[in-house]
């Protein structure tokens, strides 16, 4: 059997404008998107273990990643429908992000950042700033001439995911950072900020492809259709999974944070201490 020279491998999910089937794809840049940062993170704790959630957590945030990243989802959001790009978008700043925090314990993170580590300190603590730059983000990734340039070619889909991870990390630093100082002191203020930042700009988009006449993205319009799924049809199911996808992570995280505020300042206020 004569061998794909390697100009014909496919590296990373892109569109390809051939008609959907359920032949499996590999891509082998997904693969070492996954295997690099999960062998260096068990070498790196190799000495000094973390506790097993952690461990747990980082796993399965880089299982979240891959079946985000690879085949068949991550062909399907590439080239042929929208709601898949919508689903990978949530996956990735929904459920890879988040994880991956969770699992890096403050020492791994202090030997990673280096000389970073004052800034990410600084950046976790000004929510404002995490904000704005996770929502110029989730805008700029969802726009027509983002999406249209992008998802064309191996390295612009690469670059697509690879900024939706950073969006997370950045949305979730402020919750979920690993260094102790890097996260605004009191649980209201976090509360807030994750609210503020995942249900105001978010509507944008959503409304916007679940009420448009007209397709928005081009690539999504034109492609293969999938499941005899018509491309409005597809893209008011994007819309729908932006803006209903986001409401167990958020609300389940908003609800967990206030119940464990609230079992802390009971023993508070019995010792008549004034609530932090």
């Amino acid at each position: 059997m004569a061998e794909l020279p390697l100009a014909a491998i496919s590296w990373w999910c892109t569109a390809t404008g051939r008609p959907w089937t359920w032949s499996w794809i590999p891509y082998p840049g997904v693969w070492l998107a996954v295997a690099v940062p999960l062998v260096a993170y068990l070498r790196a704790t190799s000495r000094r273990p973390p506790d097993r959630r952690r461990r747990v957590a980082f796993i399965a945030g880089m299982a979240v990643f891959w079946v985000a990243s690879d085949w068949p989802l991550g062909t399907l959001g590439a080239g042929y429908l929208a709601s898949a790009h919508m689903t990978q978008f949530l996956l990735y700043t929904l459920g890879a992000a988040p994880l991956l925090l969770l699992g890096i314990p403050e020492d791994l993170a202090t030997r990673m950042l280096g000389r970073l580590t004052d800034g990410v300190r600084r950046l976790g603590r000004s929510p404002i700033l995490c904000g704005v730059v996770y929502n110029l983000l989730l805008l700029v990734t969802h726009s027509p001439p983002a999406v249209e340039t992008l998802r064309r070619s191996q390295v612009g889909s690469f670059t697509m995911d690879l900024v939706w991870m950073a969006a997370g990390f950045v949305l979730w630093l402020p919750i979920l950072s690993p260094l102790a100082e890097g996260r605004p002191r009191t649980v209201a203020a976090r509360m807030a900020y994750l609210f503020a930042a995942t249900a105001v700009v978010a509507v944008i988009p959503a409304s916007l492809l679940t009420f448009a006449d007209t397709p928005v993205y081009e690539i999504y319009e034109l492609a293969p259709r999938v499941w005899g799924l018509s491309a409005r049809a597809d893209q008011q199911l994007a819309g729908i999974v932006m803006k209903l996808g986001t409401i167990p992570v958020v609300w389940g995280t908003l609800g967990t944070m206030w119940f464990r505020w609230a079992s802390r300042e009971r023993p508070a206020d019995r010792l008549g201490t004034p609530p932090r």
